[in-house]
């Protein structure tokens, strides 16, 4: 076990059985013009945080393990995104309308992929989720359990959606989960610092939480 300083106490990091999670760090919610920008906010938060989450990506790879990517798409016929939640937000364009970048989260359009510069390499799993969380309906739990992963590292957005709801379900399916704090972004800075604290509070009844230094000085020690 690696232990690397974090809140609320050191995570106990297993290196022959632990895996990068990003999570949804796709055009639609990261550039103008897709569906995070339909809802009015301010997404160059959100695109702060590639350099950081680009240099965890290389820490993985350079180590050799797993790296898993989510993106939040629908079917072309949107047949797996109920009608609530296309209403759900009143945005100026609702999901499966055209925008800038295509159809907005909808599987192969050109908002749908992932930001050049954290773009899969070949071999690391892509995960299309039609949810918030990254379990449901995306047999990702199967595919993990077949590579032995037991510990679970978060990057991505937003804190508080989808990367929480990915960890919250994550936790429930017995995985040790660490968010790492400049590698993960909200629209809204005190829902990031609301969501972080409720992740480590209670003993960490969620997970773990460390900044990329952290984790990157206790791996490379």
């Amino acid at each position: 076990m690696i232990s690397v300083p974090s809140r609320p106490y050191p995570y106990p990091l297993d290196p022959d059985h632990t895996a990068l999670v990003v999570i949804d760090m796709q055009r639609d919610f990261i550039e103008r013009g897709g569906f995070g920008d339909s809802l009015g906010n301010d997404v160059a938060r959100l695109e702060a945080i590639i350099p950081t989450t680009a240099a965890l990506l290389a820490l993985f790879r350079d180590k050799g393990w797993p790296v898993i990517h989510t993106r939040e798409a629908h079917k072309p016929d949107l047949s797996d995104c109920p009608p609530a939640k296309i209403r759900r937000g009143n945005p100026s364009l609702k999901i499966g309308e055209a925008g800038t970048m295509g159809r907005l989260l909808v599987r192969g359009e050109p908002g749908n992929q992932i930001v050049d510069a954290l773009a899969p390499l070949d071999g690391e799993l892509v995960i299309d989720k039609p949810g918030k969380g990254m379990f449901w309906a995306t047999g990702l739990h199967e595919q993990l359990q077949g590579l032995g992963i037991t510990h679970l590292v978060f990057a991505g957005v937003t804190t508080e959606v989808c990367v929480q709801t990915s960890m919250r379900e994550a936790n429930d399916r017995g995985y040790e989960c660490l968010v790492i704090e400049d590698a993960t972004e909200s629209y809204f800075p005190e829902f990031k610092a609301a969501t972080l604290a409720m992740i480590a509070a209670q003993g960490g009844i969620v997970g773990w939480v460390t900044p990329l230094a952290a984790l990157k000085q206790a791996v490379t020690a």
